[in-house]
């Protein structure tokens, strides 16, 4: 059995914290944009370090796990 969290935390947590899908901060124009579908570098390293911090809470402070079959 195969531990499947690490790898659909870490997809999830991809697709909700791309810079411009849901949200982008710092946005473009005002602190936080929502949906518009662009980014810049200082986006994306706040959206790094916020799947960091996200992911690290996850997997290795609150131990969630996922097993199939």
């Amino acid at each position: 059995m195969a531990d499947w969290a690490p790898i659909l935390i870490g997809f999830l947590l991809f697709v909700l914290l791309s810079p411009g899908v849901i949200f982008q901060f710092p946005g473009n124009i005002r602190h936080v944009e929502f949906g518009s579908f662009e980014t810049n570098g200082k986006a994306v390293v706040v959206h790094t370090l916020l799947f960091f911090a996200a992911y690290t809470i996850l997997i290795m402070a609150l131990h969630i796990r996922i097993y199939f079959g």
